[in-house]
């Protein structure tokens, strides 16, 4: 039957004159091949769904293992910048319930992008679409604003030395004072932070 089933749908079968017997042979033999059982089907959908989980998680940006002390609301400058480029938002950060509320917007008052922190969880604010680079952003703005003496607490992979504060191949936080600093990312953009104040260009 080997034979005969490496001629199946062969060209060269066909114009050879393969006959009606080893054509219904072949036909017998795909028939024999063990269709994927419900349980198969089940397991692969089950190894992609973790598949694709722990690639989430591996790429969720890391949050405070408590809330760190803010004293809010905080209205930030913040700059961001990308080879030649420039863009300038303005960010506010306030309690509201159980959580943190961020709202970014452009110098013209253009939201651009807004969630709630609640119980290690981001979650949207309104109905602007998804924004990844923001929320990276928040979280990392989170790591650079939790004071000092909670940061251990907080992040026990992250060091500080003086003005530069590090969460390894994530995070990189250079102060110049506590609320004006340069956050840095592995792969770019470069964020200049300041406290909004009324000469903001």
């Amino acid at each position: 039957m080997s034979s005969a089933i490496q001629n199946c749908g062969s060209g060269l079968a066909r114009e050879s004159g393969v006959s009606v017997d080893i054509i219904g042979e072949c036909q017998t033999a795909f028939a024999s091949k063990p269709a994927p059982t419900g349980f198969a089907v089940l397991l692969r959908f089950v190894l992609l769904g973790f598949a694709l989980l722990l690639s989430a998680c591996a790429s969720r940006a890391p949050l405070p293992e408590h809330s760190p002390t803010l004293a809010l609301p905080l209205q930030l400058h913040i700059q961001r910048l990308m080879a030649d480029q420039r863009q300038d938002w303005v960010l506010v950060i306030q309690q509201e319930g159980p959580g943190l509320r961020w709202s970014m917007m452009d110098l013209l008052g253009i939201p651009q992008a807004r969630q709630k922190l609640i119980d290690g969880d981001w979650q949207a604010d309104g109905l602007l679409p998804p924004n990844p680079e923001a929320r990276e952003l928040f979280a990392a703005l989170l790591f650079a604003l939790t004071p000092e003496g909670e940061l251990h607490g907080n992040y026990p992979t992250a060091s500080q030395h003086g003005g530069q504060r590090v969460l390894p191949e994530r995070w990189d936080v250079r102060y110049s004072r506590p609320l004006s600093f340069e956050l840095n990312l592995p792969k770019g953009p470069k964020y200049q932070v300041t406290p909004l104040s009324a000469d903001t260009p």
